[in-house]
């Protein structure tokens, strides 16, 4: 409840600024969760590629996986 109030409290200041500063920060966020999102995707791909090189993927068929999965 208390990060809700505060939600509230930081979209009631958005709201009382010009339509273009709103626009302008509606933009820059966008921004900033592409780049927060890419450098998850980085970092789960620098992940799998360490997994790969030690051996810790397996590889198969789908009924190889299912097989895998089922023991």
């Amino acid at each position: 409840m208390l990060q809700t109030s505060k939600l509230d409290q930081v979209l009631e200041s958005i709201e009382m600024l010009p339509v273009e500063d709103q626009e302008m920060l509606a933009e820059l966020l966008r921004k900033r969760l592409i780049e927060r999102r890419r450098d998850e995707i980085a970092k789960t791909i620098a992940q799998t590629q360490k997994d790969y090189k030690e051996g810790n993927i397996f590889r198969g068929s789908v009924e190889e996986v299912i097989a895998e999965l089922n023991r």
